[in-house]
């Protein structure tokens, strides 16, 4: 129904006012007749009778009467008119109010940068102004509040209380949503709750106040005439400017708002709590909004269903990168640590979060990545220090507790001494099936952990890791990975960082080693005889000697490298046995980096690349043209490893390739003048250094999903055994009996997890299949 608001206003105004005349019209003659009844009664009888409980009584029974002929014949939309009433009156009325909080908030700032020149006001001068700024305030909306009063008083004579009440109550709220939205908005770097409650003691409660006033309801709650004082009366009358002794009606009014403002905000909040965690630390006032609201409300339950169900739609999908999930999950331990300190909620929204990470294959090196690199994780970036797992780690106060207790105590032993001395009961909302040791970890990196599900996956990750980084060194700088490698040992302990810690021992040998090699040639009398026929010195060979059982399986590939070099390398074995007696060195070709010098026809470009692009390059010295077969078995490598490797000279320009009649075999050249070095990057006259990437994905150390799946070999057998006598397994029956009885050397020591990986590798081998849950042997 359309109905123009002027329309509405002059209908209601006219219809109550003739109703009301009409109903005090009978409302006194029925009076007179009271009282005639009653003077005849008096003649007639000698007992007196008590008048005025009889006159009540008739009245009460009249006033009913008339309120149920008018509700009964009231039009149909008759509450919508009223809604559209109250609603346009309070809209107008608001508009003022807000208009003078606003002009209050700029004056109390103006007012804190002018003190001195506000102290040269005399204090009756500033009454004087206050004063007439307060009566014109109230002349300017006393006006409205009683043409207002004036309805919801005319609506009550007429017995439609509740409805009048209903009205006014449902505008107001609708107005405290719209504030509410408003100030929110999506910005959440700034708090509103405060705003939001001055903006309700500044505009509704003054109306209701006024409102209050003028139908004669606001009785204090301290007034003696109204009986014993109301527990609500604690609420001092400084929470209400303006406003005296505030009754006990603008109290409850007062509560009825906050929660409302509370309950908006709150659901503002939750339903934009993906984009708020997205934005952390940044949004953290909006977090603490929500902290707030949700301790008035205590809706969690709302927060969790509503974020976990954001999660699956919009986080935990196949186009979601493994990084993404892990930096949101970590920010979501943060974020909603400050909303739930117990961790109870952070549990229930954290589940799907670890449930979906566990059946990606790359979570483990993501997280070490996380945990190794400084950046949080992310090669696009420059990266935040702020997302970086190790500056968590570093960050904790209680790994300085840790580092109190013993560094041989698993995880588990110093989380369950942190729980035993920080025990508190857990809340109501506690799932009472998971116990406080599952909810509360010991920092962030302990949950992160929890969804690997053992620290020595991770610890094994990190060493493959550690290993890679340290093979690709060109130098012996290692000061970050050791700071890492200390805190790390604070957490997992220093027997699970034993490995880690000598193969970076292995490198300050190295060095020390190098150096005392070097110290042999130093003698001007021994550098001409070094030098020999190659030209090649001993000086420039820097040499990283591992302890080969504590490091990862190295890939070791076969390699021919060029005649000087073989002989460089020889050299220094023979003075390393002399210096390290009984030792000697076994040389990984295939190994490290070597910085090249190519002389091109004035002038000079450097590189730095991996023993197999120096080996093929330098193949083109004494030819300057080889054909691909004849170049792997120069080398001593596949043909097709040569032809992937050799792709990084031919993109540079240094060689060209061309086809021969034999489809299998290529013919690559040197090319003497590059004459188009803007293409290549490389300018004449110039020296650049450029350094190979893994853009061929090789790998230094076997990884640790092909150790994993080396190890598991044995236990193939087993299973396949295991699944033709039974038919079909379950993971975790397949998980036991492995235990059970696999405990000859190497004994069964896997997880469900790691043994989960290898049997879904034995199903895309297609020697398994499996059907809900069931584990069957391919057909």
């Amino acid at each position: 129904m359309q109905i123009q608001e002027n329309g509405i206003q002059k209908v209601l105004y006219k219809a109550l006012d003739d109703v009301s005349l009409e109903k005090q019209y009978q409302e006194k003659c029925l009076l007179m007749l009271v009282h005639a009844l009653q003077s005849y009664k008096d003649s007639i009888s000698e007992e007196r009778h008590n008048s005025d409980a009889e006159r009540i009584h008739l009245f009460s029974k009249y006033q009913l009467i008339v309120s149920s002929v008018l509700m009964t014949t009231l039009p149909r939309h008759f509450p919508e008119i009223l809604h559209c009433y109250f609603k346009g009156r309070l809209e107008e009325l608001s508009t003022i109010m807000a208009g003078e909080y606003e002009d209050d908030n700029e004056s109390d700032d103006k007012n804190d940068m002018d003190l001195d020149e506000k102290n040269k006001v005399s204090y009756r001068g500033e009454m004087d102004i206050d004063e007439c700024y307060e009566r014109r305030k109230f002349l300017e909306n006393n006006k409205l509040v009683k043409n207002i009063g004036k309805v919801v008083r005319d609506l009550r004579n007429l017995g439609f209380t509740s409805m009048a009440e209903d009205a006014y109550a449902s505008a107001i709220f609708l107005l405290l949503k719209d504030k509410v939205h408003n100030l929110a908005g999506d910005d959440y770097r700034s708090s509103v709750l405060e705003s939001i409650k001055e903006w309700i003691q500044a505009v509704p409660l003054q109306f209701l106040y006024a409102l209050l006033a003028y139908l004669g309801d606001s009785v204090s709650y301290d007034n003696p005439s109204s009986g014993l004082k109301s527990p609500l009366a604690s609420h001092p009358s400084s929470c209400y400017p303006g406003i005296d002794t505030p009754s006990e009606g603008l109290i409850r009014w007062q509560l009825r708002l906050e929660y409302f403002a509370y309950e908006t905000l709150q659901d503002l909040r939750i339903a934009k709590l993906f984009e708020i965690i997205v934005d952390y630390p940044d949004s953290s006032p909006a977090i603490e909004d929500l902290k707030q609201c949700l301790e008035y409300t205590g809706q969690h339950s709302k927060l969790v269903d509503s974020f976990i169900s954001a999660l699956r739609y919009r986080l935990l999908t196949a186009g979601a990168s493994t990084n993404d999930i892990l930096h949101q999950y970590v920010s979501t331990i943060k974020a909603l640590r400050t909303i739930d300190p117990a961790g109870v909620f952070l549990e229930a929204v954290g589940e799907p979060i670890r449930d979906y990470l566990r059946g990606r294959k790359d979570t483990i090196k993501c997280i070490v990545t996380m945990l190794t690199d400084g950046t949080g994780g992310n090669p696009n970036g420059p990266g935040n220090t702020g997302d970086s797992l190790l500056e968590e780690l570093n960050r904790d106060e209680e790994n300085q507790e840790n580092a109190g207790i013993d560094d041989d105590m698993n995880i588990d032993e110093k989380q369950d001494w942190i729980n035993a001395e920080r025990w508190e009961p857990d809340p109501v909302e506690a799932d009472p099936s998971k116990g406080s040791r599952n909810r509360r970890k010991v920092d962030i990196l302990g949950m992160i952990v929890g969804i690997i599900g053992s620290k020595d996956q991770l610890v094994n990750e990190y060493r493959v890791m550690l290993a890679e980084k340290l093979l690709n060194k060109s130098d012996y700088d290692i000061d970050s990975e050791i700071r890492t490698l200390e805190l790390l040992k604070i957490h997992f302990g220093e027997s699970s960082m034993q490995r880690c810690e000598i193969m970076l021992n292995d490198l300050i040998d190295s060095k020390r080693t190098n150096s005392n090699i070097k110290a042999t040639i130093t003698q001007p009398s021994q550098i001409g005889s070094e030098l020999g026929e190659t030209g090649v010195s001993l000086d420039i060979l820097d040499a990283t000697i591992i302890s080969s059982n504590f490091w990862p399986p190295i890939q070791d590939e076969a390699l021919n490298i060029p005649g000087p070099v073989e002989q460089l390398l020889a050299d220094y074995a023979k003075r390393f046995h002399k210096i390290k007696t009984p030792r000697k060195l076994l040389w990984k070709k295939n190994l490290g980096t070597v910085k090249l010098e190519l002389q091109f026809e004035g002038r000079a470009v450097q590189f730095t690349v991996a023993p197999l692009h120096a080996a093929i390059i330098m193949q083109f010295q004494d030819q300057t043209s080889w054909t691909s077969k004849n170049l792997a078995a120069s080398i001593g490598v596949p043909v097709d490893v040569l032809n992937r490797r050799i792709n990084f000279w031919i993109s540079k320009g240094i060689l060209s390739e061309s086809l021969v009649t034999d489809p299998n075999d290529h013919i690559f050249t040197l090319v003497d003048d590059m004459v188009e070095p803007s293409k290549n990057s490389i300018n004449a006259g110039s020296c650049e250094e450029l350094l190979v990437g893994d853009e061929e994905g090789e790998r230094s150390v076997a990884s640790a999903e092909d150790q994993l799946h080396k190890e598991m070999i044995v236990y193939e057998k087993f299973i396949m055994g295991m699944l033709t006598n039974f038919g079909s397994m379950a993971l975790d029956r397949i998980h036991n009996t492995l235990k059970m009885f696999c405990l000859a050397d190497p004994p069964y020591d896997k997880s469900l997890q790691q043994l989960q990986s290898f049997l879904s590798g034995l199903v895309s081998e297609e020697k398994l299949e499996i059907r809900d849950g069931m584990y069957f042997l391919k057909k």
